[in-house]
């Protein structure tokens, strides 16, 4: 079994997965590396352009683990708000149908 899962249904991704932790324990890493190591730089340190890129790295790499939970539970919410367009248009319709009849 993989480290990470990289394939979703949307009701396996609505659920809470371990790619879930380790987003949300990289989030905070990212954040304060990313602050610390542009004010670094601003300085011009040497250690704020590593921290820099090792925080990059890090956001590209915690996108990579949540970025397929993402795009299945959004297609799937795309879908429906489809068929909930497509009925509301339907329903708006046939109401019209209604107050034109005479």
């Amino acid at each position: 079994m993989p480290l990470v899962r990289r394939t979703w249904t949307a009701e396996e991704a609505d659920k809470w997965t371990r790619e879930d932790g380790f987003a949300i324990a990289l989030s905070p890493i990212c954040y304060f590396g990313l602050t610390l190591g542009v004010a670094l730089c601003l300085l011009l340190r040497w250690e704020g352009f590593a921290i820099s890129a090792v925080s990059i790295a890090l956001i590209v790499w915690m996108h990579w683990i949540i970025d397929p939970k993402m795009k299945a539970i959004s297609e799937e919410y795309e879908k429906n708000q489809q068929g909930y367009l497509r009925d509301l248009e339907d329903s708006v319709r046939w109401k019209q149908r209604e107050q034109d009849a005479p």
